[in-house]
């Protein structure tokens, strides 16, 4: 037991790489709100787009939808950040790691929007019609109040598991948790900060949960 702990949980080196943990632990807060933000945004605006049912449009956002959920997030980051700077657009880890997580949430969250959108009877919007609202104001009075709500449980566990990504950062030099704690490993040769930094994680990601849990009861339609 005191050789596991020796390894696993050495105090001193764990207080030594501390504040390099610390900062990788804002860095991933940065970033995680950058991607939920930008990706739900992009992925309620293609809803929208997609209820017009203008066919090439639509063609388009079912070709970019499919390509990012198709992707792994890691792929994506890769192309962004080694294979751009070929056709001379260069971007930093950081850009590259969001760009790339948030268009992968976009794509998701398009599809979630989209199914509620179509989860409202069709009665409401011709309903709505008949007194009538246009396109835009049956959609922002009546169709996506509802679809929003019916979204709440799949978009909070589909977000989650996106910012939980942000560690993929690490492979193009982003300063987060994971980064700074695989370095600490590397000059101290012992695996005690990748426990620091796990724990960081937990710290991070337990109350994002746990609110999640929360929105989805709060709001999700009563049974």
């Amino acid at each position: 037991m005191s050789k596991f702990a020796e390894t696993f949980f050495n105090w001193p080196i764990m207080v030594q790489y501390l504040p390099k943990i610390v900062e990788g632990f804002f860095v991933t807060i940065q970033l995680a709100l950058a991607v939920v933000v930008t990706g739900i945004a992009c992925g309620l605006v293609l809803a929208v787009v997609r209820s017009f049912r203008v066919r090439a449009v639509n063609f388009f956002i079912v070709v970019f939808v499919d390509a990012f959920r198709a992707l792994p997030p890691l792929v994506v980051i890769i192309l962004f950040y080694f294979a751009l700077p070929t056709i001379g657009i260069r971007m930093t880890g950081f850009v590259s790691t969001w760009l790339a997580l948030s268009l992968v949430l976009a794509a998701y969250a398009e599809e979630i929007f989209w199914a509620g959108l179509l989860a409202v009877p069709k009665g409401q919007w011709e309903a709505a019609r008949s007194i009538g609202l246009d396109t835009l104001q049956t959609l922002r009075y009546v169709a996506l109040p509802q679809a929003v709500r019916i979204t709440i449980p799949p978009l909070t566990n589909r977000t989650i598991a996106i910012t939980k990504n942000t560690a993929l950062g690490a492979v193009v030099a982003v300063g987060e948790i994971l980064y700074q704690a695989q370095g600490a490993y590397s000059f101290s040769y012992n695996p005690s900060p990748l426990t620091l930094g796990a724990i960081a994680y937990l710290i991070l990601f337990l109350p994002v949960v746990w609110f999640g849990r929360w929105v989805e009861t709060r709001f999700a339609w009563k049974r």
